[in-house]
């Protein structure tokens, strides 16, 4: 087994989703999480604030300069992980695909190096 991330890749231009399509997607996300649990692939899960929200820590030289925000400004930003056990890329990519289909959103799915634990 090997453990993938799937991001949630948040477009950082256009309009939130009205409470009742937000109230949707979490009942989506709240029956994907469940699938993960029962399936034994559920590691952990979580959505993450805006990027506004962000502190980057930066190497220079000898110190660490600290900044608000982004590194950069983008027109996407990580919304939300989700780390997950899989055999393989064929069946970590299916759970990416339940993860889109439940945030209507871009999953990106990304393998961690090693075997999981």
């Amino acid at each position: 087994m090997k453990y993938y991330l799937l991001s949630v890749v948040q477009p950082s231009e256009g309009e939130r989703p009205a409470p009742e399509a937000l109230a949707e997607i979490n009942r989506n996300l709240q029956t994907f999480h469940q699938e993960l649990r029962e399936a034994g692939a559920w590691v952990f899960a979580g959505g993450l604030h805006g990027p506004e929200t962000a502190t980057v820590l930066r190497p220079d030289g000898g110190d660490v300069l600290i900044t608000d925000g982004p590194y950069a400004e983008g027109k996407e930003y990580l919304g939300g992980i989700c780390l997950i056990k899989a055999p393989d890329l064929d069946a970590a990519l299916r759970w990416g695909r339940r993860a889109a289909w439940a945030t209507t959103l871009p999953i990106e799915v990304r393998p961690f190096m090693g075997e999981a634990v």
